[in-house]
């Protein structure tokens, strides 16, 4: 795919680790300039020669914080104002605490709402105008598989997941030719968010979190957690000319995990 996003721009959340890093990579080899955000102001800034070495024309970053929306508006606003549009957005967050809903509070839902479906709402209100007067846009957000099926003990997560992925199938009737939005869907991927819940849900059990993580692997096919760049890839895939005509889907990348046709 070298190459294939030459002349485009895009902006990754989520950016300083995991799936939002890798995905920033892969836009990059793909030629595609890159501008990074996240809160983590010094891994942003060690992040942005690689991305640069991996083959982005020219690559930046925006420290910023997506559960301080107004602030995050405002930076993008001026970014926008003073260095142009962008073609390609991916939504890209750490996600909820594991717990069950019997334990989940009001503001535990709050919080998650306004981090992964209000924020991405005011991100794609604000890059939209350069996508449509582009002719060319693409929306990425990265979701979970519980989209498709409810992961026990992550309850929270569940919910907010399913509101982000009727949020983009709403968004996809509404947007103009030219200019598309997808979920990906990952599944269990090898990144510090999965490490963390791995060590919450053995507490929980009282096992050890290698006993966690071999029941994980028991309901993947492929035998394995997944890569970030595994997922990087179907997002720069998505983010390119060839995706057009793909609009409103949510695409599964999990070893097989998911059962559903």
């Amino acid at each position: 795919m070298s190459g294939e996003l030459a002349g485009r721009r895009a902006l990754v959340c989520g950016a300083s680790a995991g799936i939002g890093r890798a995905c920033a990579l892969a836009l990059a080899s793909a030629g595609a300039e890159v501008t990074v955000l996240a809160r983590s102001r010094d891994r942003l800034a060690a992040l942005v020669p690689e991305l640069e070495a991996a083959g982005a024309p020219r690559a930046a970053f925006l420290a910023a914080d997506l559960d301080r929306r107004e602030e995050t508006r405002r930076a993008v606003e001026e970014l926008l104002e003073a260095d142009g549009s962008f073609h390609i957005l991916v939504n890209n967050a750490g996600g909820p605490p594991s717990g069950l809903l019997s334990e989940a509070r009001e503001e535990d839902f709050l919080t998650a709402f306004g981090r992964h479906v209000l924020s991405s709402q005011v991100l794609v209100r604000a890059l939209l105008p350069g996508m449509a007067a582009a002719g060319y846009g693409r929306i990425l957000n990265i979701v979970s598989t519980s989209v498709r099926e409810p992961i026990p003990g992550l309850g929270v997560s569940n919910t907010i997941r399913g509101a982000v992925a009727s949020w983009a199938k709403s968004w996809s009737r509404e947007l103009p030719p030219g200019v598309t939005i997808n979920n990906v869907l990952p599944g269990f991927t090898d990144t510090d968010r999965l490490r963390a819940l791995k060590e919450q849900v053995a507490a929980r059990r009282a096992c050890t979190p290698g006993e966690v993580l071999e029941a994980w692997l028991a309901e993947v096919p492929e035998g394995r957690l997944g890569r970030p760049e595994e997922i990087a890839a179907l997002v720069a895939f998505l983010a390119g000319p060839r995706a057009g005509y793909i609009r409103g889907q949510s695409i599964a990348v999990d070893g097989g995990r998911t059962r559903g046709i």
